[in-house]
């Protein structure tokens, strides 16, 4: 009886030396390609050094001619076609519903919001604007004089397809 004891403990020795060894083995591979792995990542300052200084380029100007862009895709929000600096946007102002809100649209001259701002997250349509769509910004941005970080190849859907004879 004592020997088949001894034996199972000799047994669980073995396996914990072995998942030591392994756990070893695993560690010092990772260190060793770590130190050798090429970097994938490219630096997203821009910057020589990492932490160096690098001059901020200048802000985008607003584009301020009111005039309304198409839309590249069906559901995307309008782009705000005039400035909104000092805009005040708070859980008790917003300065957009002063011109966009239903009853001020004759006045103003601008848009009504849509109808989707109107509804709760169970479609039932509410006398003023749901306080989820109520930060306007979220969604719609101003329409700046900013150059694209990245090439697009975009194309219109109308573009995209068989051709037209």
């Amino acid at each position: 009886m004592r020997g088949q004891d001894h034996s199972g403990l000799k047994r669980f020795r073995s396996s914990i030396a072995g998942a030591l060894l392994g756990g070893m083995l695993v560690f010092v591979c990772g260190a060793i390609y770590a130190q050798n792995a090429p970097e994938i990542v490219p630096p997203v300052t821009g910057a020589a050094a990492p932490m160096g200084d690098v001059p901020a380029s200048p802000l985008a100007r607003p584009v301020v001619d009111d005039k309304r862009l198409m839309r590249n895709y069906p559901e995307q929000p309008p782009i705000i076609p005039h400035s909104i600096d000092n805009y005040q946007l708070t859980l008790k102002t917003n300065r957009c519903l002063d011109c966009h809100r239903r009853q001020f649209t004759e006045g103003s001259g601008a848009p009504m919001i849509s109808i989707t701002h109107f509804m709760d997250r169970n479609g039932q349509v509410l006398a003023d604007v749901t306080p989820r769509r109520y930060f306007c910004t979220a969604c719609h941005v101003q329409q700046t004089d900013a150059q694209p970080l990245v090439p697009s190849t975009f194309k219109d859907m109308l573009l995209v397809g068989p051709e037209k004879k």
